[in-house]
Parts: C-alpha cells; sequence; structure tokens
C-alpha cells in the first residue's frame, strides 16, 4: 500500500497549509482526521480550510456528517480506509492532517473497538451532565489510573466511553487502546511550537473565529437542526452556546475559547508526544516543506529509523 503521510500536532500550528503544500509535491490528496471538521456546516470555528484556499487539492472526510449527528471513532475508521484503498487505487499519495488523536491512530494503526452499549452510555452522559466530567473522571483514576492520565478531567466524552468500555469488558480500558504499531505503511510529522507562540497563535485564531462570524455561524446551525451531543461540546461552539443560553456574556464566551484552545493545544502535544514513531519539525522553520519533503523521501528509501524525534518544547505537554 502507498505510504499514508500524517500530518499531526496541536491546534494553530499550521498543520492544514503543510497538509496542502506536501500534497501538490507528492502527487497526493488530504485525507482529514479532525473529529469536529467530520461536520458540516462547522467551518469557522474548526478552521476548516475553504473550498478557494485548498489549491485544487482534494480532501476527503470533511462535511460527511450533520452537526446533530454523533461521530464514532470505529466508523471514521471504516470510512478512512476506504479513502486509503481508493487513493492507493488511484496512484495517489494520502495526506493525512489533523490533531484528533484517536482518529489518527484509527487510520493508522491496529486499533479493533470494543462494543458500545447506548443504556449505559446514555446513563453515564446523563451523569457527567449533572454531575460534571470530574466526578467520572475520579472513578475513571480509581479504576484505570493509566487510562484517567491519558484522556485528562476534561475530555467528558473520552471519560464516558473509557468507563462504558470498562463495564462492559470488566477490563481497564487502558488494555484496549491501541499500540504503536502501524496497520499501514505511516510517516507521522508532528509540528511543534514554542509554548508563547503558540499561545498567540491560539488568540490569533479566535480573533479571527470571533471577527469572521462564528456566533452568527452558531445561529445558522440552531436554526437548522441544531447540534448534537457530539458538535456541542466543539471549543468554540460549546462557548457560544453557553452565550446563547444566557450563562455567559460574550466577553467570557471569547476568554473561554481562547483558554480552552490552548487546553485542547496541550492534550494534542501530550497525545502526540507519547507517540514515539512521530517526526517533529519545528512549525517556524522557513523550509519547513523541504524538510518535511526530505523525511518522506527517506522514508520511502527505508532510510529513516522507525523512533520519530523528540520533540524540542516538552512543556506542552505538561
Amino acid at each position: 500500500m502507498t505510504l499514508v503521510v500524517a500530518v499531526v500536532g496541536p491546534t494553530a500550528t499550521g498543520k492544514s497549509d503543510l497538509g496542502i503544500a506536501l500534497a501538490l509535491a507528492l502527487g497526493g490528496e488530504v485525507v482529514n482526521t479532525d473529529a469536529m471538521q467530520l461536520y458540516r456546516g462547522m467551518d469557522i470555528g474548526t478552521a476548516k480550510v475553504r473550498q478557494d484556499e485548498r489549491r485544487g487539492v482534494p480532501h476527503h472526510l470533511l462535511d460527511v456528517l450533520d452537526p446533530h449527528d454523533d461521530a464514532t471513532v470505529a466508523n471514521y475508521q471504516g470510512w478512512g480506509r476506504a479513502v486509503l484503498d481508493d487513493l492507493a487505487a488511484r496512484g495517489r499519495t494520502p495526506v493525512a492532517v489533523g490533531g484528533s488523536g484517536l482518529y489518527v491512530r484509527a487510520l493508522l494503526d491496529r486499533l479493533d473497538f470494543p462494543g458500545t452499549d447506548s443504556e449505559l452510555r446514555a446513563s453515564l452522559e446523563a451523569r457527567a451532565d449533572a454531575e460534571g466530567p470530574r466526578a467520572l473522571y475520579a472513578e475513571l483514576a480509581a479504576a484505570d489510573p493509566v487510562a484517567a492520565d491519558r484522556i485528562g478531567p476534561h475530555n467528558a466524552r473520552r471519560i464516558v466511553r473509557a468507563l462504558e468500555v470498562i463495564a462492559l469488558t470488566g477490563r481497564p480500558y487502558s488494555s484496549s487502546l491501541p499500540e504503536h504499531v502501524y496497520e499501514v505503511p505511516a510517516l507521522q510529522i508532528g509540528l511543534d511550537c514554542d509554548r508563547v507562540v503558540l499561545d498567540q497563535r491560539v488568540a490569533g485564531r479566535v480573533a479571527r473565529m470571533w471577527s469572521s462570524g462564528l456566533i452568527d455561524e452558531v445561529d445558522r446551525l440552531l436554526e437548522a437542526g441544531g447540534l448534537g451531543r457530539t458538535a456541542a461540546r466543539a471549543v468554540g461552539y460549546a462557548q457560544v452556546l453557553g452565550l446563547h443560553a444566557g450563562r455567559i456574556s460574550e466577553r467570557q464566551a471569547y476568554d473561554e475559547t481562547v483558554v480552552a484552545t490552548r487546553r485542547l493545544a496541550r492534550r494534542q502535544m501530550g497525545w502526540f508526544g507519547r507517540d514515539p514513531r512521530v517526526h517533529w519539525l519545528d512549525a517556524q522553520d522557513p523550509d519547513l516543506v523541504g524538510h518535511a519533503l526530505d523525511l518522506v523521501e527517506r522514508a520511502r528509501a527505508g532510510t529513516l529509523p522507525d523512533r520519530g524525534s523528540e520533540p524540542t518544547s516538552r512543556r506542552l505537554g505538561s
């Protein structure tokens, strides 16, 4: 199978731009690995690359779900693997771009999914809403500290899923997490960034989201049928929904979006920083594309070590 080039790392590091540049240079097409960019109409808050900015590069797995639908990693894996098969058959290089760590793993790695129980999940989700995610996180930390450490106390959806799997299987959720073993030939290129610079980029992104009309976008989504549980928790959208509900002011919604985006960047860096296969590059490197293409050529030639490089900004994972 054709080598899959995956561009990973924290939000606001320029993954989309690098992905498009690599696709143009390699005769490739972009495969989205951002969970929230699966949703139609969620464009501004997810920093989705506009059609006129894609430079003619086809993009796959964008706008495939309605916002009131709930995305699952298992469904994504099936769609993603089908896209990889299609690109391989056409001799195109897949360039996977996005920062949703579990979606990247589902696309690239050996990853099987434990079953689900809709009633159990609904009960856990109701508890998360009523008691707050930290109450469920405390249960997860007691039952599976390894999984709790990986997930963190703020990701309610993953906390619920972990507790669901533990209840269904009787085994730690961490035992079902994938090992670092590729199912498809792959190269992961991580974009690293100094913490101060990244915080500045995050602030700039949120400012652009607001000036581009994020509040109006949420209004349109609500008028068109609303946002499901998954979409409503997306950074930016959750805060604007809080504004509409009268829980916070617009200034508070803006500030909370900045804080939540910074927190997301640190979680992403923690996730990808633990993967020893990622080859890290400086997002501010003036020859970023050239160095990324060098990694691709070495991977194709079999001269690139299986073990990646260490990210220089380990502070982001703290």
